[in-house]
């Protein structure tokens, strides 16, 4: 499993995912889950994903290969609107788990994967949409700027406490690392390193992307003040009234 998360603020769009794919007691392997697509002024979209790492490759391969072929239907270039290139990205799933449905249901193995498509047009607001296993999408909104795939109880609370469409881009993108990092630290499946974008509305170009691993110094800063943050904060909690 995985966990991945989108925000779309009033400036624009946060990104944020881990690396791990397999967790066991012998076996850990990471794989990056965040994929940008930047045409300089005429658009940009970033792709998140979870669930079976094989489906959602070859959805990324297809995509690729898409681009590259000049008699395409469709591909992420196309399409005045974000929407439409949800839409796609659910069909491509869809077309990978058919192919191998028979299969996997033989071994009991699931083929699903999810996304995050979030981006924008040179004729469109940023958007983000969450595409689902069965190939139909949601968006995010005002009232929940955010939207998250795979392993998500355990980094909604601060979400839900902090953003809202008027957070600033930076802190949206610290309230992410530490809804990543909150995750890591419950959930053996989820893992390092983290990867962090930031795209600022209307610039259509390539977001600021990092990779932060548990030694780089922001990760490991962050993890610090928040830890001790929240040990301060319990501490000033109301007294019950026999103590």
């Amino acid at each position: 499993m995985s966990y991945c998360l989108a925000i779309n603020v009033n400036r624009g769009l946060v990104f944020a995912s881990d690396s791990r794919t397999n967790a066991g007691v012998d076996y850990v392997a990471t794989y990056s889950k965040m994929h940008r697509f930047v045409w300089p002024g005429e658009r940009v979209c970033v792709i998140l994903t979870a669930g079976s790492l094989a489906t959602s490759q070859a959805v990324l391969h297809a995509i690729q290969s898409d681009l590259e072929n000049p008699d395409a239907e469709f591909d992420l270039r196309a399409g005045e609107h974000l929407h439409q290139v949800a839409s796609y990205i659910g069909r491509l799933s869809q077309a990978e788990q058919q192919l191998h449905a028979p299969a996997l249901e033989r071994s009991q193995s699931s083929a699903e994967a999810s996304f995050i498509l979030g981006g924008q047009t040179a004729d469109g607001p940023c958007e983000l949409y969450m595409i689902y296993p069965q190939g139909n999408y949601i968006s995010a909104s005002e009232d929940t700027p955010y939207l998250q795939i795979g392993e998500n109880k355990y980094g909604k609370p601060i979400l839900d406490r902090i953003i809202t469409p008027t957070t600033s881009l930076e802190d949206a993108g610290r309230c992410a690392l530490v809804s990543l990092d909150s995750t890591i630290r419950s959930n053996i499946s989820v893992g390092p390193p983290v990867e962090l974008a930031m795209y600022q509305e209307g610039a259509l170009e390539a977001p600021y992307h990092t990779k932060l691993t548990p030694f780089s110094p922001m990760y490991k800063s962050t993890q610090k003040q928040w830890n001790e943050g929240l040990r301060q904060t319990f501490s000033h909690l109301p007294r019950f009234d026999w103590e």
